[in-house]
This record gives C-alpha cells, sequence and structure tokens, in this order.
C-alpha cells in the first residue's frame, strides 16, 4: 500500500538521519508515531508526513527536522517538498504504472491475504427462532455477516460461518399448539387464536402456519375433526420447526448466504455439554443456590450482577445454553469467535464473557457486533412493522427490490446505525440509486471494452469501419501491459488510478474494524471517480498508445468492483 510505502520511506530516512548526527538530539531510542495523509491542499502532493512529533525528542523546529530527514529520502518514485513539518510527496508516472501492472497482474487476487495474523475465526450470525420466516432486521445481518464473512476470508483468515437454532425452548410448544388451530381450521372447525393479549403471546397467529398446516394434512390424510387433538404435541413441534427450517434456509440460500452448520441448540442439550458446563462452573466454586435457583457468580468477572442459569423450577435460562454454546466453539478449535446480535442484547455481553473466563478461556476473543434496527420507507413514509402486507418479512422485500439492492442497501450503513431502507429508491435504475450506480459503472467499463473490438458502421457512410483493436490486442494489453504507456493518460487518470490503489487500504481497515459499509463507500467513490474521468476522456480514439493506457486502466477498474462487489455477494453485471 502506498501509504505503508512512504511510511517506511520516512522511517528508514529517519535513521539514517539520526546516525549522521542531522536530528538534535534524537538517539533513535524515543518513541514516536507517524501518519500518512493526504494535503488538504492537493497542490501539495499527493500524501504528506508531518514530522512535528519529532521536536519533543530532537529539541529542533519542525522544519529543520523535515529538511534533515528529506536529505536521505532517495526519491526515486516521487518528489517531496517541505512545508512547515510536512513532508510532502508527489508520486510519479512510475509508481502509477505499478500499481495498474499489479491490478492486471492479480486480478482476483488484488487486494488479498494482507492480514499478519491469520486466524480460525467462527463467525455466527442470524440464528432466528425456527418460528416463522425472517423479519427485515434478520435480513440486515444475514447480508452483514456473509459479507464481513467474505471480507475476512478475502483479507486473509479462515472463517467459518454458523447459525444457532433456537430450537429447545418454550417457543417450539407454542409453534406446534399454533399448527394445530391452523390444521382445524382448515378441518373446518370453527377455531381461531385468543383475543386476549395475554393469551395470544402463548401462540404464533401469522398466517404463514396455513401453507404448514395444508403440508401436514397431506403428508397425514387420515387426520380429522374427531382426531386432531390425539395427534402427540412433540409431533406438530417437529413437523413445523422441520418445514419452517426449510424455508428459512431456502430463503438464506436464495439471499446468497451459506452457513457451514446449522448448529442445534436442542442437540447441545441432549448431548449432555450444558450440564456439564454447569457442573464445572459448580466444581469451580462460581454456582450458587438462593431461594431454589441457581446463580452464576458473574460479578467475580466484571458483571453488574450475578445471573440465573437455573430457575427454581428447574429450567434452564437462556444463558444456560449460551454459555455452552460459546465454551464448545472453543472447543472445537477456533481461535476467534464474532457474533452479530441486536442492540438489545447489549447487557448480556458481559455475562457471556463472564462465563468464558470462569470455565478458563480468554473472553477477549470473542467479539460481540451489535446492530440496529432496519426502518422500511415508502414514499417518504416510515412503514410500520408488524403487518406482513408492508413487507415487514425479508421474502417480500426480495421479492419488492431483488437480492443485489436488498444486500446493497442492508450493508451501506454502519452496523451500529439504524438503517433507513428506502424501497422506492432502491428500485430505481439512477444515480441516485447507490447500487444502480456502482451497478452501472461496472457495466459501462464492459460496454467500453466491448466497444474497443467490436466493428462500428459509420452513419454517414452506412460502411461497416474494422474494430479498433483486435480481441488478441486486448488481450495482450491485459496480459503483458508496457507500463511505459501510462505516461500518456497520468495527468488525468491520477486520481482515479489512486483511487484503485486505496483498494487494498480499505480492505485492511475493514477487515480489522469489523465494517462492510466502508466497501459500499469505496465503490460508490471509485464509480464516482470512473464516471467523471470517462465523461472528461476518451478512452477509444485514434491515438493506439493513449488507447492501449486508458483500456488498461478499465480492465483495472473492471477487476477492482468486481473484487469488491463479490465481497459483498452483489452481482456485477456486464450489461445493463
Amino acid at each position: 500500500m502506498l501509504k505503508d510505502y512512504f511510511l517506511s520511506e520516512v522511517e528508514s530516512a529517519i535513521k539514517e538521519a539520526v546516525k549522521a548526527g542531522k536530528l538534535g538530539q534524537m538517539d533513535g531510542n524515543g518513541d514516536y508515531t507517524l501518519v500518512v495523509e493526504k494535503p488538504k491542499n492537493p497542490e501539495f502532493g499527493d500524501f504528506a508526513v508531518n514530522v512535528s512529533s519529532l521536536a519533543r525528542l530532537a529539541k529542533i523546529a519542525p522544519p529543520m527536522i523535515a529538511n534533515a530527514i528529506v536529505e536521505f529520502l532517495p526519491q526515486k518514485t516521487y518528489s517531496v517538498s517541505v512545508v512547515g513539518g510536512f513532508i510532502n510527496f508527489k508520486i510519479k508516472d512510475e509508481i502509477l504504472a505499478d500499481i495498474i501492472k499489479e491490478i492486471l497482474d492479480k486480478k482476483e487476487n488484488y487486494g488479498k491475504n494482507q492480514v499478519k495474523n491469520k486466524e480460525n475465526i467462527l463467525l455466527e450470525y442470524v440464528s432466528a427462532n425456527p418460528t416463522g420466516p425472517f423479519h427485515i432486521g434478520h435480513g440486515r445481518w444475514a447480508a452483514m455477516g456473509s459479507a464481513l464473512a467474505n471480507l475476512l476470508r478475502f483479507y486473509g483468515h479462515d472463517v467459518y460461518e454458523e447459525f444457532y437454532i433456537n430450537d429447545a425452548g418454550s417457543q417450539i410448544q407454542k409453534l406446534g399448539n399454533s399448527l394445530r388451530i391452523r390444521i382445524k381450521q382448515e378441518l373446518g372447525e370453527k377455531v381461531d387464536f385468543p383475543t386476549d393479549e395475554t393469551e395470544r403471546k402463548n401462540y404464533y397467529p401469522g398466517d404463514y402456519l396455513i401453507p404448514t398446516a395444508k403440508n401436514y394434512l397431506k403428508a397425514n390424510p387420515n387426520t380429522t375433526k374427531a382426531n386432531v387433538d390425539d395427534i402427540p404435541l412433540s409431533e406438530l413441534c417437529d413437523f413445523a420447526k422441520k418445514e419452517m427450517e426449510e424455508k428459512q434456509q431456502a430463503l438464506l440460500e436464495n439471499f446468497r448466504v451459506h452457513f457451514d452448520k446449522f448448529y442445534s441448540e436442542l442437540d447441545l442439550h441432549k448431548s449432555g455439554k450444558v450440564e456439564n458446563r454447569v457442573k464445572e462452573l459448580k466444581d469451580k466454586g462460581y454456582i450458587y443456590e438462593n431461594e431454589g435457583a441457581f446463580w452464576f457468580k458473574s460479578t467475580d468477572f466484571g458483571d453488574d450482577q450475578d445471573r440465573v442459569i437455573k430457575k427454581a423450577d428447574g429450567t434452564n435460562t437462556y444463558l444456560t445454553a449460551d454459555i455452552a454454546y460459546h465454551a464448545d466453539k472453543f472447543d472445537r478449535g477456533f481461535e476467534r469467535l464474532i457474533d452479530i446480535w441486536g442492540a438489545d442484547h447489549h447487557g448480556y455481553i458481559a455475562r457471556v464473557k463472564a462465563s468464558l473466563e470462569a470455565l478458563g478461556y480468554n473472553p477477549d476473543k470473542l467479539e460481540i457486533l451489535l446492530g440496529q434496527l432496519v426502518n422500511l420507507v415508502v414514499d417518504g413514509n416510515e412503514v410500520r412493522m408488524g403487518k406482513r402486507k408492508n413487507m415487514v418479512t425479508l421474502d417480500d422485500l426480495i421479492d419488492e427490490v431483488g437480492v443485489d439492492a436488498t444486500r446493497y442497501w442492508m450493508c451501506m450503513r454502519n452496523i451500529d446505525v439504524t438503517l433507513d431502507f428506502d424501497i422506492e429508491l432502491a428500485k430505481r435504475s439512477t444515480d441516485e440509486n447507490p447500487v444502480f450506480y456502482v451497478q452501472y459503472a461496472h457495466a459501462r467499463v464492459c460496454s467500453i471494452l466491448r466497444n474497443a473490438i467490436a466493428e462500428k458502421v459509420n452513419p454517414e457512410t452506412g460502411k461497416t469501419e474494422p474494430a479498433p483493436m483486435s480481441e488478441t490486442e486486448l488481450k495482450e494489453i491485459e496480459t503483458n501491459f508496457d507500463k511505459s504507456l501510462i505516461s500518456k493518460t497520468a495527468e488525468t487518470a491520477k486520481t482515479l488510478i489512486m483511487k484503485l490503489e486505496e483498494f487494498k487500504s480499505v480492505i485492511a481497515l475493514s477487515a480489522e474494524n469489523r465494517t462492510v459499509y466502508t466497501i459500499c463507500r469505496y465503490v460508490q467513490e471509485l464509480a464516482q471517480e470512473f464516471h467523471s474521468f470517462y465523461n472528461a476522456n476518451r478512452v477509444i480514439g485514434e491515438d493506439k498508445d493513449l488507447m492501449r493506457a486508458r483500456l488498461a486502466l478499465m480492465i483495472a477498474i473492471r477487476i477492482v468492483l468486481k473484487n469488491a462487489l463479490d465481497i459483498l455477494a452483489v452481482s456485477a453485471p456486464e450489461r445493463m
């Protein structure tokens, strides 16, 4: 990365200046931090390093420090100037050519595998109850989680994606009881869900169970009004749960979300791992009994209060299974755990980390990303949540705007910010729609490359004119680019080429900060730079060398846009 390159140049020059006694009282032992930034005034250069922080060590003025350092900079691929305590760098054409050549050579690997400390990461996200369709909040976690997995993998980590199925609680019994009512309705009984709000909470009255009831009757044709109450609740629970899981998983596949494992909470209990972990905490002295309930001493590990893990009636709390589940993740050999939770689970973080520390694991190896909700906006008005007809399900939203737009919009803002999803804007084929703007840039580049090797009909003469170049010549640009040609377009394309190089640092920062919205922001900026360049500069023309240089630039843009969109799992169309 260019910033790393210039930082390395300055640090090496500082060492040489210290050896030569040019940096006052600096002896090489003091600590300091330097940052490479872009000058506020672009006339000063492309990058700048402020060395004023060295003044406390050198005991001389910043301009003297900067000039002393410049004496030891090789300046082969750049020129320098000093303004106050800033060393300004202006890159030469050679660096621009190297950037294009690197992109053309590495292609889909450009920006990849930069990580220095590779980790085996388990990323858990969505993890919804198998009791109904996904709401749009689940859609945000699905889009962001899968994009984050792609990003971390692209950066160089090993990433395992997991969905934790909450199928061991009372909600599954509610699902089974709700299915029984829907089956009775299909058989013609005049029965409905309770109208009392307290009672109604014990059911799932959504109409999504009507098709499930129909499917149950198809699979069990001997079911009648007379025997429907004799069906074991466990049978109804299993049937409904299986169908809900299949529908959820089919939707995730359609949404380009691919989990390595769907981990059942019920299986976790059946394995004995939950009770074993409770016993382990007891044996270590971290469990005590109070009024018939068993409490975990989470305050011993920084939590604000102790937590119940087994109620007085003998049932476990949600925390009990979560303790065992997260410990099991580490036991399976994962070095780092990343969970995506809703923001309302903020208070849950301390107790889970406390339990891991109590069991002997490093709680710092568990990262929790808290996500805010999604607001649907139609015609400038926020859509009320809770009514299926208002498209609150992920399935409905995808049907309305498509997978690409849904994924891109869900990833477009930082996870800790509430997202306003403008449905009408997401459907528009205009520059105001961010996903269209970026995809159109890719399609436009592909069109330019097609035109470079396509015959044309002269509108004045009606004659067919030969293509500007052959397919072989275009391929030669990509496989064996002549770097000296960049000088033909360096002045007009410099900003665009530097934006392409920035992709590497965007990948590194996004992966390290666990953000994917920065990828969206980057491709929008790159698309803007491309559109501006193309509107001001002709790519295909009479000057063959200039055309080759600019076609190389087009190929590089196509590669970087495709790499970034692949991370987001958004398509990069060649035609629009």
